[in-house]
Protein backbone atom coordinates (compact mmCIF):
# COMPACT_ATOMS: atom_id res chain seq x y z
CA UNK A 1 0.00 0.00 0.00
CA UNK A 2 1.11 3.37 -0.97
CA UNK A 3 1.16 6.56 0.64
CA UNK A 4 -1.31 7.80 -1.38
CA UNK A 5 -3.71 4.97 -0.94
CA UNK A 6 -3.85 5.63 2.97
CA UNK A 7 -3.65 9.59 2.65
CA UNK A 8 -6.18 10.93 4.32
CA UNK A 9 -9.50 11.66 1.55
CA UNK A 10 -10.26 15.54 1.41
CA UNK A 11 -13.28 17.38 -0.04
CA UNK A 12 -11.68 17.77 -3.48
CA UNK A 13 -11.08 14.38 -3.87
CA UNK A 14 -14.72 14.02 -3.06
CA UNK A 15 -15.99 16.60 -5.87
CA UNK A 16 -13.12 15.25 -8.60
CA UNK A 17 -14.71 11.45 -8.35
CA UNK A 18 -18.28 12.95 -8.53
CA UNK A 19 -17.44 15.26 -11.39
CA UNK A 20 -19.05 18.66 -9.23
CA UNK A 21 -17.51 21.58 -8.18
CA UNK A 22 -16.15 21.31 -4.58
CA UNK A 23 -18.67 23.74 -3.37
CA UNK A 24 -21.46 21.45 -4.52
CA UNK A 25 -20.09 18.44 -3.07
CA UNK A 26 -19.71 20.62 0.42
CA UNK A 27 -23.06 21.56 0.11
CA UNK A 28 -24.27 18.03 -0.68
CA UNK A 29 -22.16 16.46 1.95
CA UNK A 30 -23.87 19.25 4.12
CA UNK A 31 -27.40 18.96 3.73
CA UNK A 32 -26.65 23.00 2.42
CA UNK A 33 -27.41 24.89 -0.09
CA UNK A 34 -29.44 23.58 -3.39
CA UNK A 35 -28.37 20.91 -4.19
CA UNK A 36 -30.85 18.58 -6.54
CA UNK A 37 -31.31 15.12 -4.39
CA UNK A 38 -29.92 13.08 -7.37
CA UNK A 39 -26.30 15.22 -7.02
CA UNK A 40 -26.73 15.12 -3.28
CA UNK A 41 -26.94 10.65 -3.16
CA UNK A 42 -24.14 10.58 -6.02
CA UNK A 43 -22.22 12.63 -3.60
CA UNK A 44 -22.33 10.67 -0.24
CA UNK A 45 -22.06 7.59 -2.31
CA UNK A 46 -18.75 8.42 -4.29
CA UNK A 47 -17.54 10.17 -0.50
CA UNK A 48 -18.34 6.71 0.94
CA UNK A 49 -16.82 4.71 -1.80
CA UNK A 50 -13.24 6.70 -1.57
CA UNK A 51 -12.77 6.79 2.08
CA UNK A 52 -13.72 10.26 2.84
CA UNK A 53 -14.41 11.44 6.26
CA UNK A 54 -15.25 14.96 7.24
CA UNK A 55 -13.17 17.55 9.67
CA UNK A 56 -15.21 17.96 12.12
CA UNK A 57 -13.91 21.16 13.27
CA UNK A 58 -14.67 22.70 9.91
CA UNK A 59 -18.20 20.77 9.79
CA UNK A 60 -18.82 22.50 13.23
CA UNK A 61 -17.87 25.78 11.79
CA UNK A 62 -20.14 25.57 8.73
CA UNK A 63 -22.96 24.40 10.09
CA UNK A 64 -22.85 25.86 13.94
CA UNK A 65 -23.07 22.63 15.39
CA UNK A 66 -20.59 20.60 17.27
CA UNK A 67 -22.28 17.09 16.04
CA UNK A 68 -22.22 16.12 19.28
CA UNK A 69 -24.54 14.92 22.50
CA UNK A 70 -23.39 15.09 26.36
CA UNK A 71 -25.08 12.16 27.91
CA UNK A 72 -24.34 12.68 31.47
CA UNK A 73 -25.27 9.89 34.44
CA UNK A 74 -24.97 9.25 38.28
CA UNK A 75 -24.67 5.36 37.30
CA UNK A 76 -20.96 4.89 38.51
CA UNK A 77 -20.60 1.10 37.01
CA UNK A 78 -22.88 1.35 34.09
CA UNK A 79 -25.45 -0.91 34.73
CA UNK A 80 -28.86 0.60 33.37
CA UNK A 81 -26.67 3.10 31.11
CA UNK A 82 -24.51 0.78 29.04
CA UNK A 83 -27.74 -0.13 27.22
CA UNK A 84 -29.51 3.12 27.18
CA UNK A 85 -25.77 4.10 25.81
CA UNK A 86 -26.55 1.60 22.83
CA UNK A 87 -29.85 2.81 22.01
CA UNK A 88 -28.82 6.30 21.90
CA UNK A 89 -25.41 5.93 19.78
CA UNK A 90 -27.61 3.62 17.42
CA UNK A 91 -29.81 6.71 16.58
CA UNK A 92 -26.97 9.09 16.28
CA UNK A 93 -24.01 7.41 14.61
CA UNK A 94 -26.28 7.20 11.21
CA UNK A 95 -26.72 10.76 11.41
CA UNK A 96 -22.63 11.94 12.23
CA UNK A 97 -23.05 12.60 15.58
CA UNK A 98 -20.81 11.74 18.93
CA UNK A 99 -21.63 11.01 22.35
CA UNK A 100 -19.42 12.23 25.18
CA UNK A 101 -20.60 10.04 28.21
CA UNK A 102 -19.99 11.14 31.74
CA UNK A 103 -20.36 9.68 35.27
CA UNK A 104 -20.95 11.82 38.12
CA UNK A 105 -21.06 9.16 40.83
CA UNK A 106 -23.63 11.07 42.83
CA UNK A 107 -21.16 14.13 43.23
CA UNK A 108 -22.83 17.28 42.37
CA UNK A 109 -19.17 18.99 41.82
CA UNK A 110 -18.30 16.50 39.42
CA UNK A 111 -21.57 17.25 37.84
CA UNK A 112 -20.70 20.42 37.32
CA UNK A 113 -17.47 19.91 36.18
CA UNK A 114 -18.62 17.67 33.72
CA UNK A 115 -21.44 19.80 32.42
CA UNK A 116 -19.06 22.77 32.12
CA UNK A 117 -16.95 20.64 29.93
CA UNK A 118 -19.80 19.57 27.63
CA UNK A 119 -21.06 23.13 27.38
CA UNK A 120 -17.79 24.29 26.80
CA UNK A 121 -17.33 21.51 24.09
CA UNK A 122 -20.73 23.20 22.90
CA UNK A 123 -22.80 20.18 22.40
CA UNK A 124 -25.98 19.96 20.59
CA UNK A 125 -27.88 18.74 23.73
CA UNK A 126 -27.76 16.54 26.68
CA UNK A 127 -28.95 13.45 27.68
CA UNK A 128 -29.47 12.86 31.92
CA UNK A 129 -30.23 9.09 33.58
CA UNK A 130 -30.53 8.26 36.94
CA UNK A 131 -30.27 4.59 38.59
CA UNK A 132 -33.57 5.36 40.19
CA UNK A 133 -37.12 7.46 39.02
CA UNK A 134 -37.17 9.76 41.76
CA UNK A 135 -33.55 10.80 42.09
CA UNK A 136 -33.85 14.63 41.31
CA UNK A 137 -31.67 15.77 38.31
CA UNK A 138 -29.08 18.57 38.58
CA UNK A 139 -31.09 21.66 39.06
CA UNK A 140 -28.56 23.26 36.20
CA UNK A 141 -29.96 21.42 33.39
CA UNK A 142 -33.58 23.24 33.33
CA UNK A 143 -31.56 25.92 32.99
CA UNK A 144 -29.50 25.06 29.96
CA UNK A 145 -29.85 27.10 26.39
CA UNK A 146 -29.62 23.52 24.94
CA UNK A 147 -31.94 20.92 24.67
CA UNK A 148 -32.27 18.40 27.27
CA UNK A 149 -34.03 15.25 27.39
CA UNK A 150 -34.16 12.80 30.60
CA UNK A 151 -34.18 9.11 30.70
CA UNK A 152 -34.92 6.60 33.16
CA UNK A 153 -35.18 10.05 35.23
CA UNK A 154 -38.52 12.15 35.50
CA UNK A 155 -37.40 16.13 34.42
CA UNK A 156 -39.53 19.13 34.70
CA UNK A 157 -43.10 18.88 33.05
CA UNK A 158 -42.18 20.83 30.27
CA UNK A 159 -38.99 18.81 29.32
CA UNK A 160 -39.47 15.33 28.09
CA UNK A 161 -38.87 12.12 30.01
CA UNK A 162 -38.76 8.75 29.31
CA UNK A 163 -39.57 5.99 31.90
CA UNK A 164 -40.15 1.72 31.71
CA UNK A 165 -43.68 1.13 32.98
CA UNK A 166 -43.25 -0.29 36.13
CA UNK A 167 -46.65 -1.05 36.85
CA UNK A 168 -46.74 -2.70 32.72
CA UNK A 169 -43.88 -5.16 33.73
CA UNK A 170 -45.40 -6.00 37.46
CA UNK A 171 -48.80 -6.68 35.32
CA UNK A 172 -46.70 -9.04 32.86
CA UNK A 173 -45.26 -11.13 35.35
CA UNK A 174 -48.44 -11.37 37.60
CA UNK A 175 -50.42 -12.18 34.48
CA UNK A 176 -47.68 -14.58 33.36
CA UNK A 177 -48.37 -16.49 37.03
CA UNK A 178 -51.46 -17.03 36.52
CA UNK A 179 -52.01 -17.95 33.40
CA UNK A 180 -50.21 -20.79 34.13
CA UNK A 181 -51.80 -21.84 36.78
CA UNK A 182 -50.73 -20.09 39.83
CA UNK A 183 -52.86 -18.78 42.83
CA UNK A 184 -50.88 -17.96 45.44
CA UNK A 185 -48.79 -14.98 44.50
CA UNK A 186 -45.90 -13.52 46.74
CA UNK A 187 -44.04 -10.07 46.01
CA UNK A 188 -40.93 -9.82 47.53
CA UNK A 189 -39.30 -6.53 46.27
CA UNK A 190 -36.42 -3.80 47.45
CA UNK A 191 -36.84 -0.68 49.79
CA UNK A 192 -40.09 1.37 49.66
CA UNK A 193 -38.61 4.03 49.29
CA UNK A 194 -38.36 3.92 45.82
CA UNK A 195 -41.55 5.03 43.64
CA UNK A 196 -40.63 2.28 40.88
CA UNK A 197 -40.75 -0.31 43.99
CA UNK A 198 -44.51 1.41 45.15
CA UNK A 199 -45.07 1.45 41.20
CA UNK A 200 -44.87 -2.02 40.98
CA UNK A 201 -46.35 -3.20 43.98
CA UNK A 202 -49.42 -1.85 43.58
CA UNK A 203 -49.79 -2.90 40.03
CA UNK A 204 -49.01 -6.27 42.16
CA UNK A 205 -52.20 -5.65 44.55
CA UNK A 206 -54.40 -4.63 41.75
CA UNK A 207 -53.60 -8.03 39.64
CA UNK A 208 -53.50 -10.39 42.33
CA UNK A 209 -56.56 -9.14 44.66
CA UNK A 210 -57.22 -10.42 48.15
CA UNK A 211 -54.27 -12.28 49.58
CA UNK A 212 -51.57 -10.34 47.69
CA UNK A 213 -48.97 -10.01 50.25
CA UNK A 214 -45.66 -7.77 49.61
CA UNK A 215 -42.63 -8.27 51.42
CA UNK A 216 -39.83 -5.11 51.53
CA UNK A 217 -36.37 -5.04 52.01
CA UNK A 218 -32.71 -4.93 50.28
CA UNK A 219 -31.52 -5.14 46.22
CA UNK A 220 -29.84 -8.35 47.22
CA UNK A 221 -29.56 -12.43 47.07
CA UNK A 222 -29.32 -12.05 50.90
CA UNK A 223 -32.91 -10.33 51.29
CA UNK A 224 -34.02 -12.62 49.21
CA UNK A 225 -32.89 -15.57 50.66
CA UNK A 226 -33.94 -14.28 54.08
CA UNK A 227 -37.23 -13.20 52.68
CA UNK A 228 -37.86 -17.37 52.36
CA UNK A 229 -36.50 -18.60 55.29
CA UNK A 230 -38.67 -16.46 57.49
CA UNK A 231 -42.07 -17.04 54.83
CA UNK A 232 -41.36 -21.13 55.16
CA UNK A 233 -40.89 -20.97 58.72
CA UNK A 234 -44.23 -19.70 59.50
CA UNK A 235 -47.48 -21.54 59.95
CA UNK A 236 -50.33 -21.52 57.35
CA UNK A 237 -50.45 -21.42 53.68
CA UNK A 238 -47.18 -21.23 51.15
CA UNK A 239 -46.50 -19.34 47.97
CA UNK A 240 -46.65 -21.39 44.38
CA UNK A 241 -45.59 -18.35 42.54
CA UNK A 242 -43.16 -15.41 43.65
CA UNK A 243 -42.49 -12.39 41.85
CA UNK A 244 -39.28 -10.46 42.93
CA UNK A 245 -38.48 -6.78 42.59
CA UNK A 246 -35.06 -7.05 40.55
CA UNK A 247 -32.54 -10.63 39.66
CA UNK A 248 -30.46 -10.62 42.42
CA UNK A 249 -33.68 -11.01 45.04
CA UNK A 250 -34.55 -13.53 42.69
CA UNK A 251 -31.73 -15.54 42.58
CA UNK A 252 -31.34 -15.63 46.56
CA UNK A 253 -35.24 -16.23 46.61
CA UNK A 254 -34.28 -19.24 43.97
CA UNK A 255 -31.07 -20.58 45.86
CA UNK A 256 -33.28 -20.61 49.58
CA UNK A 257 -35.76 -22.55 47.87
CA UNK A 258 -33.41 -25.03 46.31
CA UNK A 259 -31.88 -25.83 50.53
CA UNK A 260 -35.48 -26.44 51.18
CA UNK A 261 -36.02 -28.70 48.70
CA UNK A 262 -38.77 -26.88 47.46
CA UNK A 263 -38.74 -27.45 43.34
CA UNK A 264 -38.55 -24.45 40.92
CA UNK A 265 -40.48 -23.75 39.10
CA UNK A 266 -42.48 -27.29 39.69
CA UNK A 267 -43.05 -26.50 43.67
CA UNK A 268 -42.80 -22.36 43.07
CA UNK A 269 -42.12 -20.60 39.88
CA UNK A 270 -39.89 -17.14 40.20
CA UNK A 271 -40.03 -14.18 38.41
CA UNK A 272 -37.71 -11.53 38.52
CA UNK A 273 -37.24 -7.78 37.09
CA UNK A 274 -34.47 -6.14 34.33
CA UNK A 275 -33.63 -9.00 33.10
CA UNK A 276 -29.64 -8.47 33.95
CA UNK A 277 -28.42 -11.03 31.61
CA UNK A 278 -25.27 -11.70 33.72
CA UNK A 279 -27.60 -12.86 36.77
CA UNK A 280 -30.58 -14.18 34.50
CA UNK A 281 -28.69 -16.59 32.74
CA UNK A 282 -26.52 -18.19 35.36
CA UNK A 283 -28.88 -18.28 37.92
CA UNK A 284 -30.23 -22.59 38.15
CA UNK A 285 -32.74 -22.34 36.53
CA UNK A 286 -32.53 -19.63 34.29
CA UNK A 287 -34.43 -16.69 35.22
CA UNK A 288 -37.88 -15.91 34.13
CA UNK A 289 -38.03 -11.83 34.14
CA UNK A 290 -39.49 -8.52 33.46
CA UNK A 291 -36.89 -6.45 30.62
CA UNK A 292 -37.69 -2.51 31.19
CA UNK A 293 -36.02 -2.41 27.53
CA UNK A 294 -33.69 0.01 28.19
CA UNK A 295 -31.82 0.06 24.76
CA UNK A 296 -35.27 0.97 23.63
CA UNK A 297 -35.46 3.38 26.37
CA UNK A 298 -32.40 5.14 25.12
CA UNK A 299 -32.97 4.99 21.53
CA UNK A 300 -36.27 7.16 21.67
CA UNK A 301 -34.26 9.68 23.86
CA UNK A 302 -31.90 10.30 21.15
CA UNK A 303 -34.66 10.54 18.21
CA UNK A 304 -35.86 13.01 20.82
CA UNK A 305 -32.48 14.87 21.38
CA UNK A 306 -32.22 14.54 17.47
CA UNK A 307 -35.02 16.24 16.58
CA UNK A 308 -34.71 19.01 19.92
CA UNK A 309 -31.34 19.97 17.87
CA UNK A 310 -32.51 20.14 14.54
CA UNK A 311 -35.51 22.73 15.70
CA UNK A 312 -38.08 20.30 15.70
CA UNK A 313 -41.45 20.74 18.28
CA UNK A 314 -41.18 17.26 20.76
CA UNK A 315 -44.11 16.97 23.20
CA UNK A 316 -43.03 17.09 26.28
CA UNK A 317 -43.83 15.44 29.73
CA UNK A 318 -43.23 11.52 30.42
CA UNK A 319 -43.35 8.92 28.24
CA UNK A 320 -43.99 5.23 30.33
CA UNK A 321 -42.69 2.97 27.80
CA UNK A 322 -44.11 -0.86 28.10
CA UNK A 323 -41.53 -3.65 29.70
CA UNK A 324 -41.10 -7.34 28.26
CA UNK A 325 -41.50 -11.03 29.74
CA UNK A 326 -38.50 -13.00 29.20
CA UNK A 327 -39.42 -16.69 29.49
CA UNK A 328 -37.25 -19.04 30.99
CA UNK A 329 -37.34 -22.39 33.17
CA UNK A 330 -37.46 -20.17 36.57
CA UNK A 331 -41.23 -20.49 35.18
CA UNK A 332 -41.71 -23.57 33.25
CA UNK A 333 -39.91 -22.01 29.77
CA UNK A 334 -37.57 -23.80 27.88
CA UNK A 335 -34.72 -20.96 27.45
Amino acid sequence: MTDKDIRRRTIHDVAKAAGVSISTASNALNGTGRTNAETRERVKRVAKDIGFRPNALARSLLTKRSHAIGMLTNDTYGRLTLPMAAGVSEVLVDQGLSVFLCATNNDPRLARLHLEALLDRQVDGIIFTATRLDLPPPIELSKLPIPVVYVFAEGPSDHISFVPDDAHGARLAVEHLKNSGRSRILHITGPDDYVAVRRRANAYRDSVGEGAEVLYGDWSEEWGHFAIDAVFSRTGEKPDAIFCGNDEIARGVIDALRDKGIGVPNDVAVIGFDNWEVIAKQTRPPLTTVDMELKELGRRAGLAILALAAGEDVDTGTTRLPCSLVVRKSCGGEL
